[in-house]
């Protein structure tokens, strides 16, 4: 476990490792929850298809295209729950293939008017 204070900045690093130095890493979705294996019933999105959904939620440079790097503030499920764990998913797609979802970026579906 790592133990932070409420509101504490937290910053994070994947990493991926293969001999292919043609890939790249993106952070698609992370959320929390109070229970280390239970990810459905009650959780909190800080990402979700590439979008932030948590305000404190940052996206940092990285040196190479295979590590992802991100940060949010500490927060605490209500006050029974004296943990919170995390999981998030990430996509590798090729360096270069533009097309690929890593290089679209937030996802985010927008209604549009019935008249349009």
């Amino acid at each position: 476990p790592y133990y932070v204070d409420m509101n504490q900045n937290l910053f994070l690093q994947a990493s991926l490792h293969s001999s292919d130095q043609d890939l790249t890493l993106f952070v698609d979705t992370c959320v929390a929850s109070p229970n280390s294996s239970d990810f459905t019933t009650l959780v909190y999105e800080l990402t979700k298809s590439g979008c932030a959904s948590d305000p404190s939620y940052s996206l940092f440079p990285t040196p190479r295209s295979d590590i992802a790097r991100f940060g949010f503030s500490a927060f605490s499920f209500v006050r029974r729950f004296p943990s919170v764990f995390l999981r998030c998913e990430l996509l590798v797609c090729g360096h270069h293939d533009y097309s690929s979802r890593c290089y679209q970026g937030c996802l985010s579906r927008f209604k549009r008017n019935a008249d349009s």
